[in-house]
């Protein structure tokens, strides 16, 4: 599926824009504070109806504006689809696939697949493990959307479990009900480890041969570190119940996929403790181009890949190297303060287009060189 065209209306600095993509490669260029991280999170909201860069959704409203407004197009091989994201703070967003309303975009097997690359996005290598494993699940959502609520009903019986627990510390509840949902939170918590154990088994040859093409050499490696050791429902339910004692005395539940963790290593270190920044960078880049790798090889079609100045701290042949897998195929949208840095940026078949105060201009021409 290939993004066409995104009208939007008081999103960021945005007070309307109209943009249309490339079939394969578009360029956005313009100075830092221009607006082009803005277009890039603008895309991702009409693909998923959230945020990419904030949790505070308020925030992406423009100043002084009532209600934001996304339209998104983008064509199949068989038809073209309509996305509409409508958004005003303090009431429930209204979300439609080719004009019926849905309740989660990424349900909808209808709507653009996306993945993003952030300089703020580092936190997924190097920050808490929740970033990490909500990713991970994100990925298995996109590639397997039937067991997409496999985490929402783990999280369900998760919050029950706790709340039993909360209850038989403050005398409300008897201690009798936990094995019931100790078997609930086992069996769905089962399952989600198989999916994530899977996932990360597929991305780890993929992740490997990126990592080494963009120079984070000595074993790159990224891993599923489970909590549990459990290989059956019963397995899982019996150490939850080992721990019902620690858990009475926390006041919820210590142990589970809840507390799983992706770890990514570089010669047998890990990389969220001991990596620089510009190896987290080239790990956090390595997943994305792996998990696109393998979106498309299961889905049929990679996802849209949005990059913000990704070209900013890679060396001339890094650069190249990484423009190469973009024009292998998929579809791409790139920012850069310097279109000098993006190899191939003047070829005929990439659109470049230039942003100024919260403007989409014109196609920017290459500079001379």
């Amino acid at each position: 599926m290939r993004v066409t065209r995104l009208r939007l209306r008081n999103f960021r600095s945005y007070e309307q824009a109209d943009v249309r993509l490339g079939e394969r490669m578009t360029v956005v260029s313009g100075r830092n504070g221009a607006g082009k991280s803005n277009l890039l999170e603008a895309l991702y909201f009409a693909c998923t109806g959230r945020s990419c860069r904030t949790a505070n959704e308020r925030e992406v409203l423009r100043f002084g504006a009532d209600v934001v407004r996304l339209e998104l197009w983008a064509r199949d091989a068989d038809a073209e689809h309509a996305v509409t994201v409508g958004f005003q703070p303090g009431e429930p967003k209204h979300l439609r696939v080719d004009d019926a309303p849905v309740e989660r975009l990424t349900d909808s097997e209808a709507r653009p697949l996306v993945s993003v690359f952030l300089p703020d996005r580092l936190e997924l290598v190097s920050g808490a493990p929740a970033l990490r494993r909500g990713h991970l699940d994100q990925v298995i959502a996109a590639l397997w959307p039937a067991r997409s609520g496999t985490r929402r009903a783990y999280a369900a019986a998760l919050a029950q479990r706790n709340a039993l627990i909360a209850g038989v510390r403050a005398g409300r509840a008897s201690r009798a009900s936990l094995p019931a949902w100790d078997a609930e939170l086992a069996r769905q918590g089962l399952a989600l480890m198989r999916d994530r154990a899977e996932v990360v088994e597929r991305l780890r040859p993929r992740f490997f041969a990126h990592a080494e093409a963009l120079g984070l050499a000595e074993e790159p490696a990224v891993a599923y570190r489970p909590r549990s050791s459990a290989a059956s429902a019963e397995e899982l339910a019996a150490e939850l119940a080992e721990r019902t004692p620690s858990d009475l005395e926390r006041g919820f539940t210590g142990h589970g996929p809840h507390r799983d963790e992706l770890t990514f290593r570089r010669a047998g270190r890990d990389l969220r403790a001991y990596g620089s920044r510009g190896q987290q960078r080239l790990a956090l880049l390595s997943l994305l181009l792996a998990e696109r790798e393998e979106l498309a090889a299961g889905r049929g079609e990679p996802p849209l890949m949005l990059l913000d100045d990704v070209m900013s701290e890679l060396d001339s042949g890094r650069r190249e190297r990484l423009m190469a897998v973009l024009r292998a195929g998929g579809q791409s949208v790139l920012t850069t303060t310097d279109l000098a840095h993006v190899p191939g940026a003047e070829a005929a078949d990439v659109v470049r287009l230039a942003i100024a105060d919260g403007a989409v201009l014109q196609a920017a021409e290459p500079e001379a060189a």
